[in-house]
């Protein structure tokens, strides 16, 4: 495949660096790497009006989040929000690691932001990140008021794992168990965690998510095989995706998540739900976090952004 010149350079500054694959590394050891890197590849944190922290209540304990109002906003507007999940394969990430990109949402999309720090593997196991990003959605929404969103217009969204928790989230407020929400951005989502696909089997070294790094993630976030099937862990397997929120899905094909990303989208549209599906075929995943390097990263976040504000700001009716 042919690579975006900017990826190639991140590869080949990878490959100075010595970095290891994932999979060799214990959790704590990958966790340190995740933030080394970050501070190379991501590029300045914007300004906002407002940034702080918050917590929700949780089924074990209180989960931290990060609450963000673009530019442009005032204190005493009521902003449409994007709940959002980091990516991290379950394992890695957290409020800082995914700061630079919640602050460019919400600029661009003008919108409140709030980023959630979930339980994560291996110490917390599926389905406890599931239960924390139900937890804290639902208080989001229920506090709507006092934190100046309209809970008419909430969005959720995250990239890679974080996608997953996003589909997986638009589920439960389909079926009743979280309220309703008004669009669902998933970035390269992980939909299947049985790892059947082409391109879950075919991505070999030379990139940041290899498949075997992604088996790897899957298997310290995974209980048992029969977790796998369970469509809170791999949405892809769900009986119905119908009645859903609106969508975005991006995909990119140097990515083990590429085919099943691209199914989800497919399988959204067959059944009803209204998707845009971008697709980035010299990109590689987890583009959007390297911005410093490759400029691409800016032209998706400002594509999402376009379409995630249409969706949370309706034109006003006409008198």
């Amino acid at each position: 495949m042919a690579l975006d010149p900017d990826v190639l350079l991140v590869l080949d500054m990878i490959r100075m660096a010595g970095r290891p694959p994932f999979e060799t590394l214990t959790p704590d050891e990958a966790r340190t790497a995740y933030t080394n890197s970050r501070k190379v590849l991501q590029p300045p944190a914007e300004n906002v009006v407002e940034a702080r922290d918050l917590t929700a209540p949780g089924p074990a304990s209180d989960i931290p989040l990060r609450l963000y109002r673009g530019v442009g906003t005032t204190a005493g507007e009521k902003l449409p929000a994007l709940i959002y999940y980091h990516g991290g394969g379950w394992l890695l990430g957290d409020l800082d690691s995914h700061d630079v990109v919640c602050r460019r949402f919400a600029n661009a999309a003008r919108c409140c932001v709030i980023s959630v720090d979930y339980r994560m593997a291996p110490e917390h196991k599926f389905p406890a990140c599931v239960d924390d990003c139900a937890a804290a959605t639902r208080w989001a929404v229920a506090q709507a008021q006092a934190l100046r969103i309209d809970p008419d217009r909430v969005a959720v969204g995250g990239d890679s794992a974080g996608g997953n928790l996003a589909a997986v989230m638009a589920l439960l407020s389909r079926d009743g168990s979280l309220p309703p929400l008004a669009f669902q951005l998933l970035i390269y989502p992980a939909t299947d965690m049985m790892m059947t696909t082409v391109s879950s089997q075919n991505i070999g070294e030379g990139v940041p998510l290899t498949s075997k790094t992604m088996r790897w993630f899957i298997e310290h976030y995974m209980h048992t095989a029969a977790d796998k099937r369970d469509w809170r862990a791999s949405p892809l397997r769900a009986a119905d995706l119908s009645g859903t929120a609106p969508a975005l899905v991006l995909t990119c094909t140097a990515d083990p998540l590429c085919d099943e990303g691209v199914a989800y989208a497919q399988r959204l549209e067959r059944e009803g739900v209204r998707v845009t599906h971008l697709h980035f075929s010299d990109q590689i995943h987890g583009f959007m976090s390297m911005g410093r390097i490759i400029r691409a990263a800016d032209t998706a976040i400002d594509m999402m952004a376009a379409v995630l504000k249409k969706a949370l700001w309706p034109p006003a009716r006409p008198e």
